[in-house]
């Protein structure tokens, strides 16, 4: 099988900004109020039942099963395929964009095109601070001398609070990113934001998620043409070199690999 083109894809191009888009083709449901032991069980359950299910089984359960209080992560990345899965299943589905106020252009125009293509809802998730209020507190470049502080701030905190709206979310989450990641399962309990985890993409090689983009004319961000096999902000995101981990070049040459989300 051929590589698919990068190149051709990206030609496609703490408080929250709301921007329906496409207007949703049916209106989600509402679902059932459930305790949190309800939740964990609920995931533990799916856990087992949905282990060697299609990202597409997982999704049409979760969206049967969640409604209007599922959302779908996106870091305006590869994992731009799971705002086209979900909306499949659930027109007018949240779609959560984390705006650090640091990310290369490239990531920004990946969500513009995204919005402009699918019939999703996209939630853009802001900081509590601004970059220059942030700045003012905590001095400049902050993500160069406490990068797990910059990130709790810019990144967690928001994410956290967002999240509390919801009963499951939708991650990028793939086995092969890196040893954390290596048992993620399809479907699984999220015991720090309290909320069903879903990883459709889990099992599926980088490859694959890049054909998938191909086939269904999917916008993916373009700088994963050009060395970024994992992108991130923008100041602590390198290219990787041929046979590195893919996600060496985030945080290099720090003992960093996540910024705490799926931690």
């Amino acid at each position: 099988m051929s590589r698919p083109d990068l190149n051709a894809l990206a030609a496609l191009g703490n408080g929250e900004q709301r921007i329906s888009l496409q207007a949703p083709t049916r209106t989600l449901t509402a679902p059932l109020e459930r305790t949190p032991a309800e939740l964990e069980a609920l995931a533990h359950e799916a856990g087992e039942r949905f282990a060697d299910a299609t990202a597409e089984e997982v999704l049409a359960w979760a969206g049967e099963t969640f409604g209007s209080k599922l959302a779908v992560a996106c870091s305006m990345a590869a994992d731009t395929v799971l705002a086209h899965l979900a909306s499949q299943v659930l027109p007018g589905v949240d779609v959560l964009f984390l705006n650090t106020g640091y990310h290369f252009q490239e990531t920004y125009a990946t969500r513009d095109a995204l919005a402009a293509k699918m019939p999703i809802t996209l939630v853009e998730i802001l900081p509590k601070q601004t970059v220059e209020q942030q700045d003012a507190e905590h001095g400049e470049k902050l993500h160069d001398r406490d990068p797990a502080l910059c990130c709790q701030l810019r990144k967690v905190e928001p994410l956290n609070t967002t999240l509390a709206g919801y009963q499951a979310w939708i991650t990028g989450v793939r086995r092969e990113d890196n040893a954390l990641r290596a048992n993620a399962r399809l479907v699984e309990w999220d015991a720090s934001h309290g909320v069903v985890k879903l990883n459709p993409l889990a099992a599926w090689t980088f490859d694959e998620v890049i054909e998938y983009a191909q086939n269904n004319a999917v916008p993916i961000n373009p700088l994963l043409a050009d060395g970024y096999p994992s992108i991130g902000c923008a100041p602590c995101t390198r290219r990787v070199a041929p046979g590195e981990d893919p996600r060496a070049g985030r945080w290099a040459g720090l003992n960093k690999t996540e910024c705490g989300i799926h931690l």
